[in-house]
């Protein structure tokens, strides 16, 4: 079991820079890949970013790539997003999650372990 919680959320303004953090605890942390999700209200839960169990793979949205930047330090078992270039149309809550099932790590169905949620709000 694995729990998950995310800090770091914020009001930035457009053009700004947030990093959010995921810390997790319980369960072997560098053995799950881990991925980054938000969801704007009356929108779909939607994929951003994960990284491999050691941080050598990562993968992204079209949406963010260029912009976020996923990493994790294993040894502090914790994953960071870092958003830059925020633009209005990034706000949502931002969640963390994990799992150990590679098959698809865009697909938020595939993640077993999920945090709460960070808001995140980009003001034009």
């Amino acid at each position: 079991q694995v729990q998950l919680v995310e800090s770091g959320g914020g009001l930035v303004q457009a053009g700004g820079s947030l990093r959010l953090s995921c810390a997790a605890s319980g369960g072997t942390f560098n053995s799950y890949a881990m991925g980054w999700f938000r969801q704007a209200p009356g929108k779909e839960r939607e994929f951003e970013a994960a990284t491999s169990w050691s941080g050598d793979s990562t993968l992204y949205a079209n949406s963010v790539k260029g912009r976020f930047t996923i990493s994790r330090d294993n040894a502090k078992k914790t994953v960071y997003l870092q958003m830059n270039s925020l633009k209005p149309e990034d706000t949502a809550v931002y969640y963390c999650a994990a799992t150990r099932d590679y098959s698809d790590l865009g697909q938020w169905a595939n993640y077993n372990y999920w945090g709460q949620g960070t808001q995140v709000t980009v003001s034009s």
